[in-house]
């Protein structure tokens, strides 16, 4: 019997080497020549568009060498730009003593504003938890906000989204386990790192986060400080002057992982995709939800969170059960469920077989409507989730 199961061992590991390298073997050929993925160039109207200004007043920026940069241009004279040369303008025109209406143009928060940490949660898997935080954090990060990208999810998902290998480069350290672990935890600074994306830093995951749910039953026990639910807040702290806005994507579970992650919060986006299974699970889940928020609030654990929403994911406006389902969510919770919707769209799924999102793809590589209603639609769900900073920050954008 012992000698079946080490061949099933044995077995199961041969299986997860080979995929593994398979699948880094596929990162090396869709990431040449160095392995490493880079944003694409912007077009002058998605430039434009970024920083909220007309096409004429951006280029006027560089036409009159207002904007101390090389700006790239093709055969036929269009210009491009990076998200960095964009975040350049944005502060440009925003610094204009000429142009004081656009000093709304940088939205990131002020000296008396708090820090805006958002969490991306659900109980089931395939919500569409991964694919709102990432896209979430690139918009705000292309809209101006200084954001910080943390992977809760043992999975790695969302680190994978970045052009990493968790299975291979964090299989012993440089994940977010290392700063809230038990025992000699390091400084959060030497696990945020920065990424391809202007504005945009992340803390990965890797397959030994999960160590901290069976570590933390030992520490209840052992009544190890700080507890549980303080250490990823604790963590942010250190590093929270250098961001605006936090975007955490929790695992699929309501364990110990995904209640550090609410109680640091600001801020809840769960999202739900509108099938009656799924919808039992988010009753399932907000029950849970309930019942262990309430154990943590009785020893001084209560999050202070500026709004709490629904977000319905992998719609399809044509599908009449999700359609019925939508509006059972939002007679339910009314404003509680963010207006806008974040489509099931073949752009989203096939940009992802290539770890890539809706805003590193290029346009032309779907047809125009497939695209255009993609990016609509996600574009409208970030622009909401801005005004809830906004408003969290007492005012609203310009």
């Amino acid at each position: 019997m012992n000698e079946q199961i080490m061949r099933i061992d044995q077995k199961i590991q041969a299986m997860a080497t080979r995929l593994s390298r398979s699948l880094d073997a596929n990162m090396r050929k869709s990431f040449l020549p160095d392995n490493t993925k880079e944003l694409r160039h912007f077009s002058a109207a998605e430039a434009a568009e970024l920083i909220g200004v007309s096409l004429d007043h951006l280029r006027k920026q560089f036409f009159n060498d207002k904007i101390d940069m090389n700006v790239e241009t093709d055969s036929r004279g269009r210009r491009s730009y990076t998200a960095e040369q964009i975040d350049l303008a944005r502060h440009a025109i925003a610094q204009d003593s000429r142009a004081k209406k656009f000093q709304y143009l940088v939205p990131g928060r002020r000296p008396d504003d708090r820090i805006q940490i958002i969490s991306v949660a659900n109980f089931k898997g395939g919500a569409g938890k991964t694919t709102t935080a990432i896209h979430v954090a690139q918009k705000l990060a292309l809209d101006g906000y200084r954001v910080l990208a943390i992977d809760m999810d043992p999975q790695a998902s969302l680190t994978s989204m970045f052009g990493l290998r968790p299975e291979i480069e964090f299989t012993e350290a440089g994940t977010v386990y290392d700063a809230i672990r038990y025992e000699d935890p390091v400084p959060f600074s030497e696990v945020v790192r920065k990424t391809y994306f202007h504005n945009l830093d992340l803390a990965p995951a890797g397959l030994l986060l999960s160590e901290f749910e069976t570590e933390t039953a030992h520490a209840l026990h052992k009544n190890i400080q700080p507890p549980f639910y303080q250490r990823l807040a604790l963590c942010i702290s250190e590093v929270e002057a250098s961001y605006d806005v936090v975007v955490i994507d929790c695992p699929p579970q309501l364990g110990f992982i995904t209640l550090s992650a609410l109680v640091a919060s600001t801020g809840l986006i769960v999202t739900v995709v509108p099938s009656m299974l799924d919808v039992a699970s988010m009753a399932q889940f907000l029950q849970l939800a309930s019942s262990l928020m309430a154990t943590i609030a009785d020893v001084g654990g209560t999050p202070d969170w500026d709004f709490m929403k629904f977000l319905v994911t992998r719609f399809e406006p044509n599908d009449s059960p999700q359609t019925q389902m939508a509006a059972f969510l939002r007679t339910m919770f009314g404003d509680d469920v963010l207006t806008r919707t974040f489509l099931k769209s073949s752009a989203v799924s096939d940009a992802g077989l290539t770890q890539q999102t809706l805003f590193e793809i290029s346009r032309t590589d779907f047809t125009r409507q497939t695209y255009d209603r993609a990016i609509e639609s996600i574009n409208g769900v970030v622009a909401e989730v801005e005004g809830l900073l906004q408003a969290a920050w007492g005012r609203k954008e310009g």
